[in-house]
């Protein structure tokens, strides 16, 4: 809910990456991006910790395994880049792209009321996940605790503007 918190204080950042700790001995960081092209969280600077007291310049220097090795600005030991393992970086919206109309911002989704094509609440978007196989949607509500594949066939309809979602979950999901 990082996003909310940020949207409270008046921020419209969303998260793009994390620093996951040292990389070597010369202050370089190892940073996981959850951009859709990795390398490109070094466009949307600066990046900004949670609550948005820190700022980051970051230069990208190679890939390396599990990520990309980075500098950041004024990190320039072990140490230092140690103390940063574990900030998430969030990016001003407003560098963001604009995505097309079938695509979303997994912030965007949090929060949304959810209910099947009958007009039934299932309950809410809690979370969205991505294990490797593709996004699923955590929906909490009415009782249950669903995870639904986020495609068209299960989520045939998104809409941002009235802030719900229409799902058909497999049989025997609910």
């Amino acid at each position: 809910m990082a996003d909310e918190t940020a949207k409270a204080k008046g921020l419209d950042r969303l998260c793009v990456g994390a620093i996951s700790g040292a990389f070597g001995v010369q202050g370089e960081v190892r940073l996981k991006s959850f951009c859709a092209e990795p390398e490109d969280i070094a466009a949307y600077g600066p990046l900004w910790t949670e609550d948005g007291t820190r700022s980051f310049k970051i230069k990208l220097t190679r890939p390396v395994a599990g990520g990309l090795g980075a500098r950041v600005a004024g990190v320039e030991t072990k140490d230092q880049a140690d103390a940063l393992k574990g900030v998430s970086l969030y990016a001003d919206r407003k560098r963001l792209p604009r995505l097309p109309d079938d695509e979303f911002y997994h912030a965007d989704l949090i929060g949304l009321e959810v209910r099947d094509p009958g007009g039934k609440l299932l309950g809410t978007v809690r979370a969205v996940h991505n294990h490797g196989a593709g996004d699923l949607l955590e929906i909490s509500g009415a009782g249950i605790d669903l995870l639904l594949p986020f495609t068209r066939t299960v989520i045939p309809t998104v809409d941002l503007t009235s802030g719900r979602i229409v799902a058909d979950p497999p049989e025997g999901a609910e």
